[in-house]
């Protein structure tokens, strides 16, 4: 909220500097400076859109941090603007109107293009970040559950506490191959929790080998799939 307030402040500021210099400084009151001042004044009323689209106060730390190249994006522009603008009212007795217009509506029309693709693409990050979070869930999961039950105090806590390392070395990332492997690994978990809960030593270890074994074959068709 306090970096929102600041922005709006220092926005308005810019606001009040720009009409300042457009206003007291004798200009020639004429087409070219009209349109040099509503370009100027366009350009400050985006970054009114920019800010929020980048820093929504709905969205995760890590989207607003991937939301910085539309801020810097949509200021360079607003300098740009301003700087044009200054420059087009200094020569407003000399310059025609319709470079002007050429000029100033290239470059808003530079600013929406890198908009549009740096918003584009902080959208596909996302979608790739939540991938990746999804395809690691199983196997975290299961680390977690197994590294659990090696904590406990058992008669199978060595074995445990192999299968707890066998799956902390192991490739986190999920696929469509895995998938499989994994669900079977989730059930021997289960009854390895079970196990280990109700004291049967005999089966817990023998569950400890399945897993093992059934982990290898998972992280070999993971290399595989690489």
């Amino acid at each position: 909220m306090k970096n929102k307030a600041r922005f709006y402040i220092t926005l308005g500021a810019v606001c009040a500097a720009f009409c300042v210099l457009a206003f007291a400084i004798p200009f020639v009151k004429n087409a070219v400076f009209w349109l040099a001042f509503a370009f100027g004044v366009v350009a400050i009323a985006v970054q009114f859109y920019s800010f929020p689209k980048a820093f929504g106060s709905g969205e995760s730390v890590k989207s607003k941090f991937y939301g910085f190249p539309i801020v810097n994006l949509t200021v360079i522009y607003l300098v740009a603007q301003l700087v044009l603008s200054l420059l087009f009212m200094a020569l407003a007795k000399w310059a025609p109107v319709w470079v002007e217009v050429v000029v100033c509506a290239l470059l808003l029309l530079a600013a929406l293009v890198g908009f549009v693709a740096a918003d584009a693409m902080r959208e596909e990050i996302q979608r790739q970040d939540a991938g990746i979070q999804k395809s690691v869930g199983n196997m975290r999961a299961l680390q977690s559950r197994v590294r659990t039950l090696a904590g406990m105090d058992s008669g199978v806590s060595a074995q445990l506490a192999e299968l707890s390392d066998a799956f902390r070395f192991s490739d986190p990332v999920s696929s469509d191959a895995t998938v499989p492997l994994e669900k079977e690994l989730a059930v021997m978990v289960d009854e390895l929790q079970t196990a280990v809960s109700d004291g049967d030593d005999a089966a817990a270890a023998a569950l400890c080998r399945r897993c093992s074994a059934t982990l290898a074959e998972r992280n070999r068709v993971c290399k595989l799939n690489k």
